[in-house]
């Protein structure tokens, strides 16, 4: 059932950024190993966001009704404007990530996929074989933007924060790049980051003014 705008959880502050993070795995799901998926992505957003955030954190197993159904609730009952999920996006008959959430989608959004394999190719050319989709969801009154993220921690954060040469030159930008303009446009809070990790890109109309120093 899908929650009422004030039955969902209060934020503690007007641009705080509800993160779901969602780790898909039979084998962390049962136990047989320690998950890596989610504390590498809370790590990532730890030193990434330079705004208030929260995480809501699920483990499901590589089940297509439980990832759906963990996304749903993380959108609709928990209020996430974000939802990022790691594992389960290859072609192997197990992984069933992309389609689990485009089952929940209501529209498309290629570019997210499509830049993630490009930043892989630069190290695998079995990168072709990632089915990374990103999605939007959205319900009376809110919207939230759902990526599918590779399953290893260096991946992760590469696809994230873009690639830098030696001498700090961006080879390959990052897919969060983009992530605080699209929440913009949703109508969710306002995202700002650490540039030294990656530097949020909006076009000069949609900048929040600084408050002027007193």
């Amino acid at each position: 059932m899908t929650a009422t705008p004030a039955s969902r959880p209060a934020r503690s502050h007007p641009d705080e950024l509800i993160v779901g993070l969602v780790s898909v795995s039979d084998r962390a799901a049962s136990g047989v190993y320690a998950d890596q998926g989610v504390p590498s992505l809370r790590e990532w957003l730890g030193g990434a966001l330079a705004s208030p955030w929260r995480a809501v954190e699920r483990l499901v197993a590589d089940e297509a009704a439980q990832i759906s159904a963990a996304l749903t609730e993380l959108v609709d009952v928990q209020g996430c404007d974000l939802v990022l999920t790691t594992g389960g996006t290859g072609p192997a008959r197990r992984d069933v990530t992309p389609e689990a959430t485009l089952a929940v989608a209501t529209r498309e959004m290629p570019g997210f996929g499509e830049q993630m394999r490009q930043i892989s190719l630069r190290f695998v050319p079995t990168a072709i074989l990632s089915r990374q989709v990103g999605v939007l969801r959205e319900i009376d009154g809110h919207a939230a933007l759902i990526l599918n993220l590779p399953g290893q921690p260096k991946a992760i954060r590469e696809t994230l924060e873009g690639l830098r040469g030696d001498d700090g030159t961006v080879l390959a930008s990052g897919i969060f790049v983009a992530v605080p303009y699209c929440i913009d446009l949703i109508g969710g809070p306002y995202i700002e980051t650490h540039a030294n990790v990656v530097k949020a890109f909006r076009p000069k109309s949609a900048i929040r003014p600084q408050p002027a120093q007193g």
